[in-house]
């Protein structure tokens, strides 16, 4: 069964210590200076504006790097992202604490399956075709979030607002003729699946770790930082000696990614047994 998930595109930046002093040291890496005071003046906008009218704010989809970007603005109560479902990748931010407001809003995210007409004469389907499809109809990106492909289906996470046009509009990707229907939530078969695995290391290294979940030497996985094909957060980590945070998701690109989930113990000779959840 293939089972696919549109990745965003990532910044730079080098995660050594706190994720905030890492923004505002690397923020020419991650994006322009210009572009990263434009976004964090509209999320601070938003946070106040919130707290000002006692609404819930909401911004389109944003990367990791985003949504790290903008929990810095506010508490933690009163920012939140989400992007349709678990482990999504691009994910709206919610300003706006229920407690203080008073009640519960959902994200305006319509989830859009599009699916062949005739699956026995249809193109086999890629994210890149469902994305190239998209694309062409003029919209922005931002208004899309993750897409993820099973079973020669995509599966789209939306703006609300825009569902409408999507709808109207989309009716063959590739050569192959598709119809379009909206679901309640991303289908049980069609989310992200883990392998659940135990992984003894001497040191919390990601280098170390990045070895032993895709079995490969010790000089192979530092490599992959060098040419930042590491990924944390969404953001590149060029230091091989990082230590991941507990519920760090790591992207290798070529190879995949993980969750890390902790130390589960320490063994007699000082070695660390971590757990960690493979995307599979």
């Amino acid at each position: 069964m293939d089972h696919e998930c549109l990745r965003a595109p990532a910044g730079g930046v080098d995660l050594k210590t706190g994720t905030l002093v890492l923004l505002e040291q690397n923020r020419d890496s991650m994006m322009d200076s210009d572009h990263y005071e434009a976004e964090k003046k509209r999320f601070r906008e938003l946070y106040d504006r919130a707290d000002r009218t006692g609404l819930f704010q909401f911004t389109d989809f944003h990367s990791q790097q985003g949504v790290v970007l903008a929990e810095t603005v506010g508490a933690a109560g009163a920012v939140s992202a989400w992007g349709g479902f678990d482990d999504a990748e691009r994910k709206m931010v919610r300003f706006g604490d229920p407690d203080d407001i008073g009640y519960e809003e959902d994200f305006p995210i319509t989830v859009i399956r599009i699916e062949p007409k005739v699956q026995k004469y249809a193109d086999k389907l890629t994210h890149r075709d469902f994305l190239g499809t998209l694309m062409n109809l003029g919209i922005e990106r931002s208004v899309l979030g993750d897409i993820i492909v099973y079973e020669n289906t995509g599966y789209l996470m939306a703006c609300s607002r825009i569902s409408a046009f999507l709808m109207d509009n989309i009716s063959q990707v590739r050569h192959t003729a598709v119809k379009l229907s909206i679901l309640d939530s991303l289908p049980e078969e069609a989310r992200p699946r883990v392998k659940h695995m135990d992984v003894n290391v001497s040191s919390l290294r990601l280098d170390g770790m990045i070895a032993h979940v895709f079995h490969l030497s010790r000089g192979e996985s530092k490599a992959l930082f060098s040419s930042e094909k590491v990924y944390i957060k969404g953001m590149p980590a060029k230091n091989a000696a990082v230590e991941p945070d507990d519920g760090d998701i790591i992207s290798v690109h070529g190879h995949g990614k993980f969750r890390f989930c902790g130390v589960l113990h320490e063994t007699k000779r000082g070695h660390y047994v971590v757990g960690v959840e493979r995307f599979v």
